[in-house]
């Protein structure tokens, strides 16, 4: 049978009938009909001045846009679109939160509760298949908040290990955050970011190049302690190798998946000549790209460092003086044919100044560099 979509009319009264919202029975609402936060959906993401502005055209009997729910078959229903308005309403109508430093349950005036219980909501209900409904929900525009790819793909593989994995890497405060979150991992928990980096970490581990084969694979797990385990084994390996506490800056964001692999088994890293090999690193005026410290350290490729160029003023001056000759194979080409190099490289303390320059053509920079 094709998708449905049928209108529906409620009241912000019968919205918040039954408002729970605890771990054992999620967030629910509509007298306990209404699952507000499926599987699927994100975390409540509104700020105070957000969640106020809904209060605001509540009051002011201005039309929300319309909310979307999804008819479960059983007499129950799911919010598809619309679950940031219904939690704000919710909250607010239960006592949450105040509002203009007012809570509702101290509102005295008759007609001002009127004013917010009964304010007509426009829902459409949609009756399909969970295919057809999960499309609609990826089509819909989500109240200004678009959805970030992790939150599609706990969508589409949502089930006993999304579950999980959200109670680990998903809340305001999570597992994740406490071990990783200050210093090491990018982001926000409520957005999917800290669940989205460590399934990037252990999909390199398993040779997995798209995180969805890995969610497919362990969608119906019935909970998602690999997943943290590992995660866990990274932050930990990282600390003991980094002071990051004092290198925060340029620790935070890097693919310790990656790293990790590469270099756990390591027996000859030791944090404090790490630390130390940093601290000069951070003082080199050729370091130009500071975050490409911890890799330079481990990977020892001078590209992740940025490392200063000549300036095109003394590219120029240079190859004046050669009068364009090249000073290793001494062949005449034309300037752009031509390249900056160091005479004695950054590696053994050469410097980014015209004395440390020459103009070489492509190919013997190329046979130098590969030396």
């Amino acid at each position: 049978m094709a998708m449905t979509i049928t209108p529906l009319e409620i009241t912000c009264r019968e919205l918040a009938e039954g408002y729970v919202d605890n771990e054992e029975e999620g967030v629910r609402g509509y007298g306990g009909k209404l699952d507000i936060r499926p599987p699927y959906q994100r975390e409540f993401i509104y700020g105070e001045k957000e969640r106020d502005a809904v209060i605001t055209t509540v009051y002011s009997g201005y039309p929300l846009n319309v909310m979307y729910w999804a008819d479960r078959g059983d007499g129950t229903y799911e919010i598809i679109d619309g679950q940031q308005r219904t939690i704000s309403i919710c909250q607010y109508i239960t006592g949450v939160f105040p509002y203009f430093f007012k809570f509702f349950e101290n509102i005295t005036d008759p007609e001002e509760r009127k004013k917010v219980l009964d304010y007509k909501l426009t829902v459409y209900v949609c009756s399909g298949t969970d295919t057809e409904k999960l499309k609609w929900f990826e089509t819909i525009n989500i109240a200004g908040k678009e959805l970030t790819k992790q939150e599609l793909r706990n969508a589409v593989y949502y089930g006993s290990f999304v579950t999980d994995a959200k109670r680990y890497f998903s809340k305001n405060n999570c597992a994740a955050y406490k071990i990783g979150g200050k210093y090491l991992v990018s982001g926000s928990p409520i957005r999917q970011d800290y669940l989205e980096t460590a399934l990037k970490w252990i999909c390199q581990k398993e040779g997995y190049k798209d995180i969805r084969i890995y969610m497919n694979k362990h969608q119906k797990d019935t909970d998602a302690l690999e997943l943290y385990n590992y995660y866990h084994q990274i932050i930990m390996w990282v600390m003991s190798k980094f002071d990051v506490a004092k290198r925060t800056k340029y620790l935070k964001g890097a693919d310790w998946g990656m790293l990790y692999e590469r270099f756990h088994n390591d027996k000859s890293l030791n944090k404090t000549e790490i630390e130390k090999e940093f601290a000069v690193l951070l003082k080199d005026s050729e370091v130009e790209n500071k975050k490409g410290i911890p890799y330079y350290i481990l990977l020892r490729d001078e590209r992740y460092l940025g490392l200063r160029t000549f300036g095109d003023d003394v590219r120029e001056r240079v190859y004046d003086k050669q009068d364009g000759i090249c000073p290793i194979c001494h062949e005449h080409f034309d300037i752009n044919e031509m390249e900056a190099d160091h005479i004695i490289p950054w590696s053994k303390g050469g410097k980014t100044e015209e004395d440390n320059c020459q103009m070489l053509c492509m190919k013997c920079n190329r046979t130098k560099s590969d030396k």
